[in-house]
């Protein structure tokens, strides 16, 4: 994937705002099939002219293909790229979980590390989740120390 900077999984050419679109559009069109503005638009708490103009860059970025009033799909970088950002939010999440995190917590903060994390960083968090998923004794080690009130 060539548009990935080789430190930071954040693609070099897309802003947060972007990668917050392309998630929500890949979620709606699992989800149902289809992605319209109106419903971006409710799901991340903003405008239609918003999106609107969002979905215009992210077409000419080749992303996107966007008709007014009939809705968007995502081309094959867009799919990929989405693919990778729902990737790192749930590696994140899964992690948090594991530490006993409330899942509003887990929200917040998933929402402001995901658009930061490096790939090196990621890639560690990717293999710590995959232990704790394989390993009880060591997620119940880990989540006692977490738990354990501090003197």
């Amino acid at each position: 994937m060539r548009w990935y900077n080789r430190h930071v999984t954040q693609p070099t050419d897309t802003s947060i705002a972007s990668q917050d679109y392309l998630e929500q559009i890949f979620q709606l069109i699992a989800l149902k099939g289809y992605a319209r503005s109106v419903d971006i638009a409710a799901n991340l708490g903003v405008s239609q002219a918003s999106v609107s103009a969002m979905l215009k860059r992210l077409g000419a970025d080749g992303l996107v293909v966007y008709e007014k009033y009939r809705g968007v799909i995502l081309t094959d970088k867009g799919s990929d790229l989405a693919q990778h950002i729902i990737k790192r939010h749930e590696v994140l999440t899964r992690l948090l979980r594991h530490f006993g995190v409330d899942e509003e917590t887990i929200y917040r903060d998933v929402e402001g590390m995901e658009h930061h994390i490096s790939s090196q960083s990621l890639k560690a968090f990717t293999l710590l989740a995959n232990e704790l998923d394989q390993n009880e004794s060591l997620r119940e080690s880990l989540l006692k120390k977490i738990t354990k009130p501090q003197v």
